[in-house]
């Protein structure tokens, strides 16, 4: 078997990003971007490396003033109806996060659902669903398919679109990139 090649298989890797996050709907991710703007808090859940990218989407919403939260961590306050769940799950079927949103909507929390089956049993306890439309094991209309191991397409994507998202916020706002790093950590 050939040595692999690291510009053949990243070329591979952005390309499928690039296809990816172009058919994500405009208007859904405008419909979330309006939500989180709205919103007087914003919490994240997730597991695993979805988990972990929706971590740094809440870290880069911070660094723009807004106050964000990852469930289960030690300083998260209550939710309540003036704030927003994001739900990260490509299943919507993953148990966690399931009992997560259906527990911010009994609390009149607006919960949106980034994933990519849009038919899923999160879809009950969601206002705002953004589909990223890669493989899954339902074999959906209009997949991607990755030559990536098991979900990595999803979960590069759910990271990219949160910076997507911040870089929208930062033009609609007409923020100065500089004045950001006053929210950077500093105990570092």
């Amino acid at each position: 078997m050939a040595k692999p090649d690291y510009k053949d298989v990243q070329k591979l890797i952005t390309e499928e990003l690039a296809v990816t996050l172009g058919q994500i709907e405009e208007a859904e991710v405008e419909r979330l971007l309006d939500a989180i703007q709205k919103a007087e808090k914003v919490f994240f859940v997730g597991v695993g490396r979805v988990l972990l990218s929706l971590e740094a989407t809440a870290k880069r919403l911070a660094h723009l003033g807004i106050k964000t939260y990852v469930v289960g961590q030690i300083t998260e306050p209550a939710i309540t109806e003036k704030d927003l769940l994001i739900v990260g799950s490509g299943s919507g079927e993953s148990a966690f996060p399931l009992i997560i949103a259906k527990k911010a909507k009994s609390l009149n929390a607006a919960v949106a659902h980034i994933g990519s089956n849009p038919n899923s049993s999160m879809k009950e306890n969601t206002d705002i669903f953004v589909r990223i439309p890669v493989s899954t094991k339902l074999n959906l209309p209009n997949e991607v398919p990755s030559v990536q191991p098991m979900t990595s397409l999803f979960e590069q994507s759910l990271l990219l679109l949160g910076d997507t998202l911040a870089l929208m916020i930062i033009r609609e706002k007409n923020i100065d990139m500089k004045s950001l790093w006053q929210y950077h950590a500093n105990l570092e």
